[in-house]
């Protein structure tokens, strides 16, 4: 089986589209059909169903499927494992990170790492933590440092890194901030706008009103924080952010007795070989926990 075929059939199989695909491999979308034809030839079996523009895996496509992350998985592994072998922090690093975290903790690493790596050619993705997540899980990441999930299973592990407390917020002239202390009752009246609902923030925020047999008011909703504190300063709801990115834009709503937090850090796939550049951020990962600490 041809490599540049099994990439191409793994591509189109996320993507669900085989222009999309193209856009991914740097390649045209003949090149790409070329591809899937021929490793359909060699496997004298269809791969993808074509309806119009819609773009599905058959049957035998999703059975190659797991097994084309496997084979790729361990030629990869072997190549880091043999780069290993001379001992040099070098190649390429593919580290994959919420926007939040990129922009708010991972500088003064990233920083570090170069100085102290300049041979370390930085593949940086930025993406909601629930991507990365499947990025490591598929292979696609060597690491990847987000938000991280309330349980991490096998093969996964997350180690974390920052405690990142949580605040309700809202614009200093909003009701909820004019009125002294508050509870969850008068804030699940107001309207909100939340972290997106497949986030882990989301959940964490969401199981807290739950458990109070409370449902907040969702008016809207958006996976970047910088957008849900632009939200929040003009007024028009309030929401939950991070401590570290409260400021005179938003005022702090004193909820006695709640404590919401979430658990920052990163992650890694227990059963893939870790290039040595891998294993060097890890340890200024871990030396920042442990200045923590």
């Amino acid at each position: 089986m041809d490599l540049g075929s099994l990439n191409a059939f793994i591509a189109i199989a996320e993507s669900g589209s085989f222009s999309t695909a193209g856009e991914r491999l740097h390649l045209t979308q003949p090149a790409v059909s070329k591809r899937i034809a021929a490793l359909e030839q060699q496997l004298n079996m269809r791969l993808f169903d074509r309806l119009g523009r819609e773009v599905s895996l058959t049957e035998s496509g999703r059975a190659l499927l797991p097994r084309a992350y496997q084979i790729l998985n361990v030629l990869d592994d072997t190549r880091r494992a043999l780069n290993n072998l001379n001992g040099d922090v070098g190649g390429r690093l593919t580290l994959a990170t919420s926007h939040h975290i990129g922009l708010h903790r991972l500088p003064p690493l990233l920083r570090a790492f170069t100085r102290a790596y300049p041979q370390v050619a930085l593949d940086i993705r930025f993406l909601d933590s629930e991507v990365a997540y499947e990025d490591i899980l598929h292979g696609r990441a060597e690491l990847a440092v987000i938000t991280l999930a309330p349980h991490t299973a096998a093969p996964v592990r997350a180690v974390p890194v920052w405690d990142d407390p949580l605040d309700f917020v809202a614009a200093p002239e909003h009701p909820l901030a004019c009125n002294g202390p508050v509870d969850l009752a008068a804030i699940a009246r107001h309207p909100a706008v939340f972290p997106g609902d497949n986030t882990f923030t989301h959940h964490i925020v969401r199981r807290l009103f739950e458990a109070e047999r409370l449902t907040p008011n969702i008016a809207m909703s958006t996976n970047y924080l910088e957008t849900i504190k632009m939200m929040v300063s003009i007024g028009i709801a309030w929401s939950v952010l991070p401590r570290t990115m409260l400021d005179e834009q938003v005022a702090r709503l004193p909820l006695p007795a709640v404590q919401l937090r979430r658990q920052l850090g990163y992650i890694l796939h227990t059963d893939r070989t870790l290039s040595n550049a891998a294993r060097a951020f890890m340890e200024l990962l871990d030396a920042q926990r442990e200045n923590l600490a």
